[in-house]
């Protein structure tokens, strides 16, 4: 990049450039030359060189002469030259010599290697900088690059923070988010996938990546079969370690959770080893076994982010979430004006941006360097740096950094009370603080486990629910001595004592100056407390913890700057021990001085307490104690009896320690060796000699006098506990007498700076630091106890505490009066008296620096300013507002339990202030000459004078600081909320709808989790009959109807239900107040779904509820638009069916028409239309020739066909509804519609334009009047009586055969054409337009929908069956992704800058509103008295492919490295953005000749048996990948056997016709010599009835519709292969049996392979109960 911009080729540097492979330097050839107009111009130019074509040679210079010399043109050469020969004409050194090319202008460049841990941040990235400059002189020799790489050096300020000090709090609500979302539908979508995979281990039928495993334990000496963490096996089956979140681990395939047996392996194996369970590692799972290693380089560092990382840590269990990437980057994650990026896209950007501390400092140093230089020259050094040390010695800042911050107590804070009596009455609460305490890891984040039965570890105490420990995926406790624990739903709430605890702690504390002297006079104050009496302890936050509570206050540099110290206060669990032992129960607290680390000489690693105060329950008073001096005794431990080590219970063997032993004896390495084995530290190389070998007891020999404190003799046994000790080493010794129980422990080194190291201490915790009794030496193993030339101990540290009388805790006594109205209609929420003048400054000093407002309404939403008022509003008065809360309540309760508040509208009805929710600006159309396409137009300065409207708009809490008075008023206006909720519920939906809105608002503390169940529905069974008649001999079974009973009172306006919206403000601050307004409007249901199963005759319920209105129909018939005929909306292959169904339930239907296509419907009249009882129409009749241009021509008069819009062919958005590529690192899904990608814009407008001209075709059309004789009237023109959509859930669901649609247009072997476009039938029902009277079909009574698979997986899918179901709004519809389709990039932006993130409250609405809604519109009736006596039965037809075949198999999977090309290879593993195509694999499998003959040999199997000569065989193939023409080639190749299939040129009526001969039995002779077998594809899977005459069914291949990675939908591909099944095993089968034959390649061998996969997917049983949404 330098010789682009500079012009200047170092000819030396060309052929050892590293950017250039290998494989490419030298076969390129040489720079080339053509003489040009006098010229010398490059010509070709290699990878090698920095040059461009058509560069000119200016000339060269000597050596490092700037001097440039002329360079001639070599006179024997004609037209080119290559650089040889002009080296060897003008005597250029390769060596010495530089080329150089002419600029117009001269640049310079500079580089420097940049290491992002010496800026700050704890990750490995190395990259190198380039600084470019113009020098002033033209001189390319310009230093100015020495002076900005001084200042980059001298602004290095290397990590002092830990990987743990980046990544959030574990109950932070974006990780309470993100875990919701994998217990949720898209992780159960995950899961299934996960749980259907075979044995990753199957070495006959390796996956690609096993090799790499098997390599990477051999490599580790790790046995084969070594699964101690996870106990993983096929099928989804593991068994975790009990603080791992399960939800994510099982979403993880056995690739990966191998990969993390590997690693733990790894760690174990290091000569200093470590337990991955308590150690920090930071490992990249997404990375194959080979590639990945166990620990970076530096300890406490994170390894390189990388994008398409999923990165995992193995102590804190739990993935590294996007948001912490970029915290990990320096990049302020909680400052930036994201959008709706999904985990996956932060994580990608994180990955690819660059470190923003690096960057900064980058470009800090080019913009002074040149001052730099300036004064280095005016000065006296020689040195740069020298002098960069004496500009920045006189720098104000720097002179302030040595200084203390003083956080000097206020005056009156020196009044105080003792603490004495809320300690007490902590004590008091352990109880209660334990049992409210988390008892399971699912309870980490925040929430409440649905289990009220608990498993607890009687001597380690590892607790889990009965939720989290199943027989196939759960924790792992089997080696633990589990006891039940019961939890009653009061004694487990934790919100209820978390509102306890706040209202007694004091917002402030201080710790007394005699107490803090004594502990200073230790080791010439070693911990560094001197000054610490001077500061104000602040209230900091309060954390439920296992089997505990935790408040925690710092004392802060001025108030508010970093922390100085902290005091910590424990309520429950004090230490931990086993049952045997006595309870340590009640309140203790710690003091921890933080200057240690601040001061010089600084301290690293972990600060441990200085002094505690405990009061244990029963106890009278608090006792204080601080750490005294350690001192030293020997002891001897004696081991007794033999025990597998930790690296044998891993896995390791015999191999791993000859790894290490070679690896120290290596020459390059034995030096150092043989120096650390002189010094006593072999143990950092190799192992001990007896390793595999931990003894089962120990008998410790102390030889001290009780006098000296807790003697440490006697004998200890090893626990059986694994995983929730360090290294699963603990031995404990019994209590006996006046001796506590004491335990045997290895503490860990988290951040691995050192090894693990014996520890002896009353507390099986190792976090408990102040129980810790003895420490024994760094080199000490338990397999030292076995050996009896180390049994004897020395330097062994005893811990001591002494008494520490005079050491007080006192609560500050503060000028701060907290008060609130209990009743009243002001908006004041809360306020705070009392404030200092300082303060009022502090708060008001960025919204009114001139203090000269009396009255200022601080800035606390958006901007960095308002984060620093937050910041200081925090401090000051989140503590005591939290406090009076808990203590006296608000005029609002803030429970979650709490009544909802009617909102009051003063001016304007709610959702219609324009100045609360502004106008968006609109926009208009406006074709673009140069593109060729219509794009969108707004009003120059709309946007912005939009933006400005947003930031003057109203909002819910407004902070007002009065200067007089002295005090801060949070007041809260619920209508800004209410306003918005109601808004979003009215807009756009009709008129006069704000009259029907009532507002209820809540203000919040706690909000509850959203119950995450798969949605069900529900039968009629309690519902009464209705009957109707039918044509003898048929009747309404009693299930049918009821069905009719619940869908007539749809259609009779008497099913009420309620329309809700939410919106909520969060308060700002860390009080974590939201105020929650929910708008609600009762409207009467226009519209249900009838989900019966396949084959319980929705259609004939459907006929019966047009036969019950038929009358009423006929009277309601009007001209010139308002028919008598119901329209009935099918998939194409439907409508002959829905008319023989007609006539065959009925004769009082006389009138029906079929409109197949836009020749059809120009041969019917308006007449015809008017006065018919039922019109049945294809659901994708605008993909019908000429249809949209018939509509313009009616609409407009317009002729010409060229102004007509044609129907999009992609989706502008794609529904993702697993995790994987969304939530956890794969193929990145972007279900939130890619704003940035200029493609997918292209496509939401094109969407959008459509729209708009259909709408306005359609509006139009309406204004006229037709003659009744007029034919050809578009449907859009008529008001129906009412509206069937057969089908539904077609239309619900974003295909991917939309996707590939254009993809299979260009490929004639694909056999698809469109049978159902989704997107038409989605368009044609208008699912966008919120007001229903303006969609393009409309109706009187109601619309319905017919399904037997309605797929509702998500709440996106209920949202939008609601909706197209008549308008029915639910929670979120304004904001449901399906609007995006078609908005404009700057719409999605304002929509993600304008909505907030769903809350846990909004979220639980949802879904509950959801359920609600199936409920009240959906019913789901089953037919088993129809199905009596018939049986399905599924045969699985294996075939073994040829050698020859198999080849063909492997050589197609198109873009995987032939390494990796396997028989076990699975759609998941191809990857799109990789270059693999799918398709070519799934084509090569569908057509397997093996394949052809089984289904040769079924059929005349079947043709065959006695009594079936004459039956007639359903065949269903997928399309998309040439099944279909496949299946039939073969069939008419064989003799005596052919099929019927439908092909893409036929019409729809000829398709109908085709389907008919194979619904009614064979009456001509014609019928008779008809082929026995239909061919069809699975898109014509829904809503056939073929049982009459078939009863035999085979599955050609199973369904897979994706493009590998994550596009497939497990759910959608079942319900296709049900509804297949569906057409013959269904009601009015008169065969006993019916038997569905799913033919199964395998490998030549007998190897499972891709059909196998797909097979044990299509017919999981979870997957399936998703498809159908039964309520059983």
């Amino acid at each position: 990049m330098s010789e682009y911009i500079t012009g200047r080729v170092k000819l030396s540097s060309c052929d050892s450039n590293k950017s250039i492979s290998k494989g490419t330097k030298g076969k390129e050839g040489e720079l080339e030359f053509v003489f040009e107009n006098d010229k010398i111009v490059v010509h070709k130019v290699p990878s090698v060189f920095g040059v461009r074509c058509g560069a000119v040679v200016e000339g060269y210079c000597k050596g490092n002469s700037t001097k440039v010399l002329a360079v001639r043109w070599p006179a024997k050469a004609k037209k080119n030259c290559t650089l040889t020969d002009l080296m060897k004409h003008n005597g250029i050194s390769k060596k010495d010599d530089t080329l150089v090319f002419e600029n117009e202008v001269m640049y310079c460049t500079h580089y420097s290697k940049v290491d992002t841990k010496q800026y700050g941040l704890p990750q490995t990235r190395l990259r190198t900088y380039m600084f470019v400059w113009r020098p002033d002189d033209d001189n390319f020799d310009d230093d100015l690059g020495q002076y900005w790489e001084a200042i980059l050096r001298h602004l290095e300020s290397p990590v002092r923070h830990s990987l743990e000090s980046f990544i959030l709090e574990v109950d932070h609500d974006i990780i309470r988010v993100f875990r919701e979302a994998l217990n949720g539908p898209a992780g159960r979508h995950t899961h299934r996938g996960v749980n259907q995979a075979p044995d990753f281990w199957n070495k006959e039928n390796a996956n690609a990546n096993l090799p790499h495993n098997m390599t990477a334990r051999e490599r580790l000496g790790l046995e084969e079969f070594a699964r101690p963490q996870t106990k993983w096996g096929p099928f989804g089956e593991m068994h975790i370690p009990p603080h791992w979140w399960l939800e994510y681990l099982k979403c993880q395939g056995q690739r990966s959770v191998d990969l993390l047996e590997i690693l733990h392996g790894s760690a174990a194996r290091d000569a200093e080893s470590h337990d991955s369970n308590f150690a920090s590692f930071f490992w990249n799972i997404s990375q194959n076994a080979s590639k990945e290693k166990h620990r970076s380089a530096v300890s406490g560092i994170a390894g390189c982010i990388t994008p398409g990382g999923d990165v995992f840590l193995p102590h804190a269990g739990r993935p590294l979430l996007g948001c912490e990437k970029l915290l990990l980057q320096g990049i302020p994650y909680f400052r930036l004006l994201l959008g709706n990026e999904t985990e996956v896209q932060l994580g990608d950007l994180a990955g690819n941006a660059m470190s923003l501390t690096v960057v900064c400092a980058t470009m800090l140093a080019a913009m002074t360097c040149k001052q730099l230089r300036k004064d280095h020259q005016a000065s006296s050094h020689k040195d740069i740096f020298a002098t960069l040390n004496s500009i920045t010695a006189d720098c104000p800042f720097n002179q302030a950094k040595g200084l203390e911050l003083e956080g000097k107590i206020k005056e009156y804070e020196r009044e105080t009370k003792d603490t004495k009596p809320l300690f007490l009455e902590l004590s008091e609460l352990a109880e209660s603080a334990i049992k409210s305490s988390i008892w399971c890891t699912c309870e980490t984040s925040g929430r409440i486990s649905h289990s009220s039965d608990f498993l607890r570890c009687a001597v380690c105490s590892v607790a889990s629910c009965r939720d989290c420990c199943h027989a196939k995926q759960g924790y792992q406790l089997d080696s633990h001595d589990i006891k039940d624990v019961h939890l009653t739903s009061d004694e487990h709430d934790s919100n209820s004592f978390e509102i306890r605890l706040r209202s007694l702690m004091p917002p402030s504390l201080h710790m007394n100056k005699v107490g803090l002297d004594k502990i200073a006079s230790i080791c010439n104050d070693k911990y560094r407390v001197v000054g610490l009496s001077d500061y104000t302890f602040v209230l900091h936050r309060i954390k439920r913890h296992r089997m505990k509570w935790i408040v925690v206050y710092y004392a802060r540099e001025g108030g508010i700057g970093e922390a100085v110290a902290e005091f910590k206060i424990i309520i429950g669990e004090v230490e931990s021990r086993s049952k045997t032992a006595d309870r340590v129960i009640g309140v203790q607290g710690e003091l921890k001085s933080f200057f240690p680390a601040r001061k010089e000489p600084v301290q690293f690693g972990a600060i441990e307490p200085c002094a505690i105060a405990r009061q244990c329950t029963g106890d009278l008073s608090m006792s204080w104690a601080m750490r005294a001096p350690e001192s030293t005794t020997s002891l001897k431990i004696v081991g007794h009896g033999v025990t597998d080590s930790f690296r044998v219970q891993v896995g390791l063997t015999k191999d791993a320690e000859s790894e290490l032993i070679e690896n120290a004896s290596a020459k390059i390495k034995a030096k150092k060796f043989g120096a650390a084995k002189s010094l006593g530290e072999e143990r950092r190389w190799i192992y001990a000699k007896n390793w595999t070998e931990w003894p089962k007891e120990v008998l410790v020999i102390d030889s001290r006098e009780p006098s000296e404190g807790v003697l440490l003799g006697g004998t200890y046994v090893r626990a059986s506990c694994k995983q929730t000790f360090n290294q699963s080493a603990c031995w404990i010794r019994k209590k006996n007498g006046i001796d506590p129980e004491l335990y045997l422990l290895i503490k860990p080194q988290v951040a691995r700076t050192g090894p693990d190291y014996g520890i002896i201490s009353t507390s099986t915790n190792n976090d408990d630091v102040s129980s810790v009794v003895a420490i024994l030496p760094r080199d000490w193993q338990p397999c030292d106890a076995l050996d009896r030339e180390k049994q004897n101990l020395r330097d062994v540290i005893i811990s001591n505490w002494a008494p520490l009388p005079g050491m007080t805790c006192q609560a500050s006594k503060s000028n701060f009066i907290v008060e609130a109205p209990t009743e009243d209609d002001s908006p004041i929420l809360i306020r705070m008296n009392g404030l200092s003048e300082g303060d009022v400054t502090d708060l008001c000093c960025r919204d009114d620096p001139d203090g000269i407002m009396t009255e200022v309404h601080l800035s606390v939403h958006r901007g960095a300013k308002a984060q620093q008022t937050v910041k200081r509003y925090n401090l000051l008065c989140a503590a005591p507002f939290l406090k009076y809360a808990a203590a006296n309540g608000l005029k609002y309760d803030l429970t979650p339990s709490s009544p909802w508040k009617l909102a009051e509208s003063v001016e304007v009805p709610f959702g219609c202030c324009r100045k609360t929710v502004p106008e968006r600006p609109t926009e208009s159309w406006y074709f673009n000459e140069e593109r060729g396409t219509w794009e969108r137009n707004s009003e120059p300065g709309a946007s912005r004078r939009y933006f400005i409207a947003l930031q003057e708009a109203p909002q819910c809490f407004d902070f007002v600081v009065n200067r007089n008075d002295k005090s801060l008023t949070v007041k809260c206006h619920p209508e800004v909320a209410a306003h918005h909720a109601a808004f979003s519920l009215i807009e756009g939906r009709g008129q006069g709808l704000e009259r029907d809105v009532s507002v209820h608002f809540r203000l919040l503390a706690y909000q509850e989790d959203p119950v995450l169940e798969r949605f069900r529905l529900h039968s009629c069974h309690d519902l009464k009959k209705t009957f109707v008649k039918l044509k003898q001999p048929y009747e309404l079974y009693e299930r049918q109807q009821k069905a009719v009973t619940k869908m007539l009172g749809i259609e009779e306006r008497c099913v009420k239900f309620e329309e809700i919206e939410m919106n909520e403000q969060p308060m700002p601050g860390s009080t974590a107040w939201s105020l929650v307004a929910k708008a609600s409007r009762f409207t009467n249901l226009r519209g249900g779904v009838i989900a019966d199963a396949i084959g319980a005759g929705k259609t004939v319920i459907s006929i019966a509820i047009i036969l019950h209105g038929i009358a009423q129909a006929r009277l309601n018939r009007s001209y010139p638009r308002k028919s008598s005929a119901t329209l009935v909306v099918v998939p194409p292959g439907l409508i002959d069916q829905w008319k023989s169904e007609i006539k065959k339930f009925t004769d009082n239907m006389p009138n029906v028409v079929c409109v197949y296509d836009t020749d059809s419907l120009k041969k019917v009249s308006v007449e015809k239309m008017m006065e018919a009882d039922v019109v049945i129409c294809p659901v994708d009749i605008l993909e019908s020739h000429g249809y949209m241009s018939r509509l313009a021509a009616v609409a407009t008069g317009t002729s010409r066909e060229a102004e007509v819009p044609k129907l999009p062919t992609y989706s502008g958005q794609v529904e993702k509804s697993g995790a994987n590529g969304v939530w956890i690192p794969a193929s990145s899904q972007d279900p939130f519609g890619g704003a940035n990608n200029p493609r997918n814009q292209q496509r939401r407008n094109e969407a959008a334009y459509f729209t708009h001209v259909y709408h306005k075709y359609i509006e139009q059309l309406r204004q006229k009047n037709f003659e009744k004789h007029e034919r050809g009237i578009p449907l859009e023109y008529f008001e129906w009586e009412r509206i069937f959509v057969d089908e539904i859930h077609e239309c619900l669901c974003t295909s991917k055969d939309e996707m590939n649609e254009a993809k299979a247009k260009k490929d004639d072997n694909t056999g698809f054409f469109m049978e159902k476009n989704r997107r038409a039938g989605r368009e044609l029902l208008g699912i966008t337009t919120k007001d229903i009277s303006k969609r393009p079909l409309v109706f009187r009574s109601a619309i319905f929908g017919l399904t037997a698979t309605p797929l509702l997986d998500s709440t996106n899918r209920v949202i939008e069956l609601a909706n197209l179901m008549g308008n029915a709004y639910i929670v979120g519809l304004s904001n449901h992704w399906r609007n995006l389709e078609k908005e404009s990039g700057r719409d999605i932006f304002l929509s993600n800058f304008l909505e907030p993130k769903q809350s846990r409250e909004v979220r639980r609405n949802i879904y509950s509103k959801c359920q609600d809604y199936l409920d009240h519109a959906c019913c789901k009736n089953k037919n088993e008295e129809d199905m009596e006596g018939i049986e399905l039965v599924n045969h699985r037809e294996v075939v073994n492919m040829t050698f020859e075949e198999g080849e063909l198999y492997k050589s197609s999977q198109s873009g995987i490295n032939a390494s990796a090309q396997s028989f076990a290879i699975k759609v998941e593993d191809f990857d799109a953005t990789a270059g693999h195509d799918v398709s070519k694999f799934l084509r090569q499998n569908a057509k397997l000749a093996c394949r052809g003959k089984k289904l040769i040999e079924i059929c005349k199997k079947i043709l065959s048996e006695k009594g079936s000569e004459n039956t007639k065989i359903i065949v269903f193939t997928d399309g998309r990948i040439g099944a279909g023409d496949y299946a039939r080639d073969c069939l008419l190749a064989e003799d005596g056997l052919g099929c019927t299939w439908l092909d893409k040129e036929d019409s729809v009526e000829v398709k109908n016709k085709k389907l008919a001969w194979y619904q009614y039995g064979d009456v001509t002779e014609e019928d008779k010599k008809r082929p026995r077998v239909l061919v069809l594809h699975f898109e014509h899977a829904a809503g056939l009835n073929l049982q009459a005459e078939c009863n035999n069914l085979i599955l050609f291949t199973p369904l897979y519709i994706g493009d590998g990675g994550t596009t497939g939908d497990p759910v959608n591909d079942a319900s296709t292969e049900l509804q297949a099944i569906g057409r013959v095993f269904r009601p009015g089968q008169p065969k006993s049996q019916v038997n569905v034959y799913r033919i199964e390649v395998k490998g030549p061998k007998g190897q499972e392979c891709l059909d196998g996969q797909l097979i044990r997917r299509n017919t999981d049983e979870g997957t399936i109960q998703m498809a159908v949404n039964a309520d059983d």
